[in-house]
């Protein structure tokens, strides 16, 4: 496992989503402000839609797929509401200086 960064502290704003690449591979970065940030995979288990352009809920640390309206604990990747069964893969998250990391698996 090694920590990779996704992007700046500046690039999320307190209370919304962004999605950034690393390796080809999108990533859901939520600003929880002052809960810190939260990391998941950007395609929706359900609908394969990008989680980052649905709502995020500060206050139930939740994310809603655009698609068909699934939302997903963004602690553990958990679907909350149907449709979605299966979970989306989250990411441990540590912000060093100015930049947001994740711990991703060495291929």
């Amino acid at each position: 496992m090694s920590w990779v960064r996704v992007c700046g502290i500046s690039d999320v704003p307190a209370g919304e989503v962004r999605r950034f690449e690393v390796g080809h591979r999108p990533f859901a970065v939520v600003n929880l402000g002052e809960e810190g940030f939260r990391v998941v995979d950007s395609i929706c288990s359900h609908a394969h839609y990008f989680l980052d352009e649905g709502e995020v809920d500060v206050d139930d640390e939740t994310i809603e797929c655009p698609k068909h309206g699934s939302t997903f604990d963004l602690n553990t990747g958990k679907p909350t509401t149907l449709p979605a069964t299966q979970p989306v893969e989250r990411f441990d998250v540590k912000v060093e200086d100015d930049d947001v990391l994740i711990e991703v698996t060495d291929d």
